[in-house]
């Protein structure tokens, strides 16, 4: 979704949409109604909408990505483009900025000028995101591609300038205040775990401006804009985020955002814009959500003073409002018994084929580095009736703030933990409310190695052990064992002859690197279990491809004191928590009995102080105790076992 150009400052703007039936719409406000300038046909679902133009002028011509193909619209609705690309995938990802289109694929990166291709990239990993520093201000085109293994690269050309590794993967790329600030250079860019950052891309190297971390442990950002809705003269950054949340982060005198607003809507935010849409001369954030709603947050004043005439119209437009509303939704009814008719008619014919109705749904299923769980998240465009959650392994099942379900067999959401080593499968059976009853499953893999994390850098001088695996095996199938193993890791084989990925253990900080090539495999880590898990089940998979692997370890004993060490203070933590907990009910009566606290020792008169909050931390951390002391005896058991 978005807002096109005002014919004059501070004139209402007209909205256009793309939607996953493939029809572009494009409507303005007026009374309080939306009236159609114009709609097209259904297509194939589309994936991207951008505003282009010639360069320094209004950016009022809408194009959108549609499967393959790249078509463009006047704001009349008039078609001037049809651009068929050839490529073999679905366009994710478009920006537009003169005569020049940048696009990519899952993992294939396309640049035309005047439909004539010009320049290719192949990333290592899945493109989320591609965005192109301002031409008309640098003397450069500076391509930038936001790729799934938690890095930004800079393009020259077809290459690769330079890498940015960023906090998390990488969803959403903007330029700063829209025109890429005060040097042109700087970019914005919204991970899926939540976290917001700013660099400033120089032709040598990057400059990180400042970074917002996720510490509400909200959902992860899909959109962002630039708009001054607090009326400062300053851009304000607007947020949109998976989990419904919009936040505004206005600037302070250091350049640093601050949260100035916030506001939870009910579904995942799919865009977000700032403008004035609804009554001239007063602001809003207009946001479009998962199942197809655009909403208006506006800075018009609810509460009016008015007089008695001023009040008779603003309450017989409420009547007109009201009496509009009745009749659509008389209208909706209507709608919905014909088309219930009309099912039962066709089901029961006897040339019915299945009529089971469809529907979509949006999920993520992300591994949070902060404490080593997974967050499954589903979100269909209907009412959610119900959901099973199945598991073939044993899991922890933890309750988050947003939980709003009635649960039937224990306390439990979206956050799941594992244990390290047992692998499975994870399926949510979705059931939506609607007629006739139908149900979706979705399945998550629960891999050997869940709780590890790509990263691009490791410490090597820590103390590590090595397994070497050599065999008949070509560069597809060692990567396709590393893939089974370990989350984060592309699909499709990197380019070249061999490749070196690391990973960090998000619940002990144990490291892995991991290299392979064709026939040769080399796995080092501190943490003695992680290469015995990789041992056993490197060794099921290459056995079930009947292929035979010689197998060599070189152990260093020092590792396994090294990754105690790491545990040791994790587990002193979890044991003075929980020793916390259990005083917290006896030091409640002896206070409830002395009538104050004077008496207690300062440490006690702490814990009663911080109780709700000890209560919180050990509720969530359920299970926390027995993890620490199975990765502990997990390291003995490596050595032995190995």
């Amino acid at each position: 979704m978005k807002l096109l150009p005002a014919s004059r400052r501070r004139a209402t703007q007209k909205v256009v949409v793309g939607d996953h039936d493939g029809v572009v719409m494009c409507f303005g406000m007026k009374k309080g109604e939306a009236v159609t300038v114009f709609k097209t046909l259904p297509g194939q679902k589309i994936a991207r909408l951008e505003l282009g133009g010639v360069l320094n002028t209004p950016q009022e011509k809408v194009f959108v990505a549609a499967g393959s193909e790249i078509r463009g619209f006047t704001k009349r609705g008039k078609q001037f483009l049809s651009f068929e690309t050839n490529l073999t995938e679905s366009i994710k990802a478009m920006h537009i900025s003169g005569s020049d289109l940048f696009l990519s694929a899952s993992y294939i990166y396309n640049h035309y000028c005047d439909c004539k291709d010009q320049h290719y990239y192949l990333s290592g990993d899945k493109i989320n995101d591609i965005i192109c520093l301002p031409v008309e201000r640098l003397p450069r085109i500076t391509p930038v591609l936001a790729c799934q293994d938690r890095v930004l690269r800079v393009l020259q050309g077809s290459d690769v300038m330079y890498e940015i590794e960023v906090p998390g993967p990488p969803t959403v790329l903007a330029l700063h205040n829209g025109n890429g600030g005060d040097s042109g250079e700087d970019l914005m860019f919204g991970t899926s775990d939540g976290k917001l950052g700013l660099i400033q891309i120089t032709t040598s190297k990057p400059i990180h401006k400042w970074e917002i971390r996720n510490e509400k442990k909200r959902g992860g950002i899909l959109c962002v804009d630039n708009f001054d809705i607090v009326g400062d003269g300053v851009k304000d950054l607007l947020v949109g985020r998976d989990d419904g949340m919009v936040e505004v982060y206005s600037f302070d005198n250091a350049n640093e955002p601050v949260l100035r607003f916030d506001q939870a809507l009910s579904e995942s935010v799919t865009s977000i814009q700032g403008g004035c849409v609804g009554k001239d001369g007063y602001d809003e954030i207009v946001v479009s959500t998962y199942s197809g709603w655009v909403t208006g947050l506006t800075t018009e004043p609810i509460h009016k003073e008015s007089g008695p005439g001023e009040e008779l119209k603003i309450n017989q437009e409420m009547q007109n409002k009201i009496s509009s509303l009745r009749s659509e939704l008389e209208h909706l009814q209507l709608k919905v018994l014909q088309e219930r008719e009309k099912y039962q008619q066709s089901s029961q014919s006897s040339k019915a084929k299945s009529a089971v109705p469809s529907f979509s749904i949006n999920d993520k299923f992300t591994l949070n580095k902060d404490d080593a769980s997974y967050s499954l998240t589903l979100e269909v465009q209907t009412a959610i009736d119900n959901v099973l959650i199945q598991s073939d392994v044993p899991i922890d099942l933890l309750d988050v703030d947003k939980n709003s379900a009635v649960v039937s067999f224990s306390s439990c959401d979206s956050e799941i933990r594992s244990i390290e080593g047992q692998y499975g499968t994870l399926q949510a059976y979705v059931t939506p409310r609607i007629q006739p009853k139908t149900c979706q499953v979705r399945q998550y893999l629960i891999k050997p190695l869940s709780l590890h994390q790509r990263t691009h850098v490791i410490d090597h001088d820590r103390p590590m052990n090595t397994l070497t695996l050599t065999g008949q095996f070509s560069f597809a199938e060692v990567h396709s064992w590393v893939v089974f193993c370990l989350p984060e890791v592309p699909e499709k084989p990197p380019a070249g002859e061999c490749v070196t990925f690391y990973f960090q253990n998000t619940f002990l900080d144990t490291q892995l690197e991991s290299t392979y090539k064709k026939g040769e495999g080399i796995f080092k880590s501190d943490n003695i279990s992680t290469i015995s898990i990789l041992k056993d089940v490197l060794s099921k998979e290459a056995t079930k491809r009947k292929i035979n692997l010689n197998i060599s370890y070189e152990i260093n004993e020092v590792s396994v004191k090294h990754t105690l060490k790491l545990i040791h203070p994790k587990l002193e933590y979890q044991l003075l928590l929980a020793k916390k907990v259990q005083l917290i009910d006896a030091l409640k009566e002896l206070q409830v009995h002395e009538g104050n606290t004077n008496f207690l020792i300062p440490e006690y008169r702490c814990i009663l102080e911080e109780a709700d909050h000890l209560q919180e931390e050990y509720k969530k951390q359920p299970a926390h105790l027995e993890r620490l002391y199975g990765a502990a005896s997990h390291s003995s058991w490596g050595l032995c076992h190995i």
